[in-house]
């Protein structure tokens, strides 16, 4: 078998649907996939059946016509194949067991009780075991065969082998005088249907969290055009379109509001928990839940330019690849189904070979064919892969790649690229010796200036609530700084350099603290007025909000945390120190940094490197394990493996313990599904016999349905662990 995952890279605009019309999803003469139990499931790349949890198998098919009417292929083979048709196939064929029990031998060997003969009732179980099998059976008959033409033999296959040799077997036996199997046939059905809408229902459930990105945007949007309010379809919304979106109502769209204000819930496509306020000239993301204010919103991205599009898209390739651990299980569930074919044969030549009728040994090859489906194993890594994806980007980041997941718990290092991960990437005030006069000052004489560094300075001001003056005769002091006149008053901002020029002097208490910031690689902005040193303004790179908590958490989860930058020696040093990473490599040009990630490797270390930018893309590649930032370039996203939807560095610990969450949970149903298999093989080929334990074909059919919602029950408990 090759069980994997659904996809689901379709088009946002109308993902928001359920609705999975056949006609449009298969291609003309090419090869799709489609699941063997619901063959209206059909996708363009292999994965796992959303229904069931089964393997999609390839089908090569011509074009096909379809009814006018109704748009269906002539040859609809959808009927009857929902999870709730199985509940009511077992609702009919448990009707007819009745029957089929009452004129078996039963009856009379346990309660002495025979049933009322009449004309033809020697028949009565072959005519209703024949339209339990037609009826009840005939599901797994074409999953057989699908599963066959793939060359993909696995658990319809077996189930098929089953119930057909109890079936002939017991139609031949009708008119040999034999005994028949009818009774053993019908439960078994009976017990499949059950046993699969059971295992349908845990699968749904265990993967629901996923299909809810589906259901995040709206059907119809409020949007105005021509001085008028209508209301349209989502799929009629265009870019350039204002929408109107009320108190409670879910952004149809990526845009930027333009009037209102509102706190909106964005956790449900980022992983942010708080509500984030919203004012004009704020971006929104399709998806998203507006609080209790109205917004008008300008859209500027519809249908796969959408952030829900890239999600989707994003975890459609996450779920399209596998893991080491579903490879093996892949091999495994296909040996098994070898295995179990041929042990069934040699079963059943053994109790023949022995004396025992050919009704017992059949019922014996039923039982071990049965008991030896690779259901279990099927579903044990694909659905732990599946609800770890979804966890993954409930929590603010995607798997891009299973393979990166999985590598994740086997780091030791994690090494960060210090600029627009650690680092916002922009100048921020950390200190201002002389107080508010020298940052009024300084804010002065920067509030023309299109330097980052005055920028820097006027954005602390304002958010400090200190008054902003206005000046007069501004001079820009190429490589120096500014000289500006405030209130009759020469003021100049700038350097070091400009400090000496003006022959102005640090007061010697002073002295050091400048110092000290210098020494850290930080930019000194001294003010001085009428000659005199007012005070000065340090600026640094601003540290992350999280950098700190992100660095804590993954040393306290035994890793190392590393650091490269292109910046110098003392502002490395200085960044180390703050937040209490244990090496830094600066100076590292562009073009080196993968060659750092080498450097780690060659001394054993397995390497987590994060970083943002194009050139980051290498030494993301090179690395056992690659995290890109979401707010980074393309380059570095296609050269990841997992990627951070917002620019925190405390989503890093959560991508370790994810995957050793995972990785163990995988573990565990791989322990369910074979263990069960290896102990239950034996009793279903009648090794306790001797002793009076024989495994009838309908209890198998239990115990093998258990041991698969077993698995998927599971599974989804990793959904309440707390990353």
């Amino acid at each position: 078998m090759n069980p994997g995952t659904p996809h689901s890279g379709e088009p946002m605009d109308c993902c928001h649907s359920e609705a999975e019309s056949a006609a449009s999803q298969k291609t003309s003469g090419g090869v799709s996939y489609a699941c063997p139990m619901h063959p209206e499931v059909i996708r363009e790349k292999p994965g796992m059946c959303p229904e069931c949890g089964m393997a999609l198998l390839p089908q090569k098919h011509e074009t096909r016509s379809t009814r006018p009417e109704t748009g269906r292929s002539a040859d609809d083979r959808h009927e009857g194949h929902k999870t709730s048709s199985f509940l009511k196939k077992f609702w009919v064929v448990s009707v007819l067991t009745v029957p089929i029990v009452a004129y078996s031998d039963l009856p009379e060997l346990f309660f002495g009780w025979t049933a009322p003969a009449f004309p033809g009732s020697e028949y009565l179980q072959l005519v209703l075991g024949s339209f339990v099998f037609f009826y009840g059976g005939l599901v797994f008959l074409r999953g057989a065969v699908s599963e066959l033409r793939a060359r993909l033999p696995g658990m319809m296959t077996l189930i098929g082998l089953a119930i057909s040799a109890a079936y002939i077997w017991s139609a031949y036996a009708v008119f040999a005088g034999e005994e028949p199997l009818f009774w053993e046939l019908a439960t078994l059905i009976g017990v499949m249907l059950l046993g699969h809408w059971v295992e349908m229902r845990a699968v749904r459930s265990a993967k629901g969290a996923l299909r809810e990105l589906a259901k995040l945007l709206p059907d119809s949007v409020e949007v105005v055009r021509d001085g008028t309010t209508r209301t349209v379809s989502l799929a009629e919304l265009l870019e350039g379109d204002v929408a109107l979106v009320r108190p409670g109502g879910k952004i149809p769209a990526d845009g930027v509001v333009g009037g209102g204000e509102s706190d909106v819930d964005e956790s449900l496509v980022t992983g942010e928990s708080r509500p984030v306020a919203k004012r004009a000239g704020s971006e929104v993301i399709g998806g998203s839940v507006n609080g209790d204010g109205a917004l008008r919103i300008r859209i500027a991205k519809v249908g796969e330019r959408t952030f829900l599009a890239g999600v989707v898209r994003l975890v459609a390739e996450a779920e399209a690849s596998k893991s080491r651990l579903q490879l093996l299980s892949d091999r495994a569930a296909f040996y098994l189904t070898v295995l179990a074919v041929g042990a069934g044969a040699i079963t059943f030549v053994a109790w023949l070979g022995v004396g025992e009728s050919v009704g017992f040994s059949v019922e014996r090859l039923v039982a071990v064919l049965i008991i030896a489906c690779p259901h279990a194993l099927g579903l044990a890594i694909p659905l732990v892969a599946s609800i770890s994806t979804t966890m993954a980007s409930q929590h603010g980041f995607f798997v891009k790649r299973r393979l990166a997941l999985e590598a994740a718990r086997n780091v030791t290092t994690v090494l960060f690229d210090k600029t627009g991960t650690l680092t916002e990437g922009r100048f921020g005030v950390v200190e201002v010796l002389g107080g508010n006069e020298t940052l009024a000052l300084a804010a002065a004489a920067d509030a023309n200036s299109e330097h980052p560094i005055g920028r820097a300075i006027v954005a602390h001001a304002k958010e400090k609530g200190v008054a902003i003056r206005p000046v007069s005769s501004f001079r820009n002091l190429r490589g120096m700084g500014v000289r500006v006149t405030l209130d009759a008053a020469e003021v100049y901002a700038g350097s070091s350099t400009l400090l000496e020029e003006r022959g102005a002097s640090v007061p010697r208490e002073l002295e050091e603290a400048v110092r000290m910031h210098e020494r850290e690689g930080k930019t000194v902005v001294h003010v001085i007025r009428r000659g005199e040193w007012v005070g000065a303004v340090a600026l640094a790179d601003i540290i992350r909000n999280g950098s700190r908590e992100a660095v804590g958490a993954l040393k306290a989860m035994g890793l190392k945390v590393a650091m490269l930058t292109g910046d110098a020696e003392d502002v490395a040093a200085w960044v180390s120190k703050e937040l209490g990473v244990e090496e830094y490599f600066a100076r590292v040009r562009p073009e080196k940094k993968a060659e750092t990630v080498k450097k780690l490797r060659r001394r054993g270390e397995r390497v987590a490197m994060v970083g943002d930018g194009v050139n980051d893309a290498p030494a993301l590649a090179e690395a056992d394990l690659g995290i890109a930032v979401g707010a980074g370039t393309n380059v570095a996203i296609e050269s990841a493996g997992i990627i951070l939807v917002r620019n925190d560095p405390r989503d890093i610990p959560k991508v370790v313990k994810l995957s050793r969450l995972t990785y163990t949970k995988m573990l565990q149903n791989l322990f369910w599904a074979t263990g069960y298999n290896v102990a239950a093989l034996p009793l279903a080929a009648g090794a306790l016999f001797a002793y009076g334990i024989v495994l009838q074909p309908a209890v198998a059919a239990v115990f093998m349905s258990a041991s698969t919602v077993i698995v998927a029950a599971n599974a989804a408990l990793l959904r309440h662990r707390t990353l």
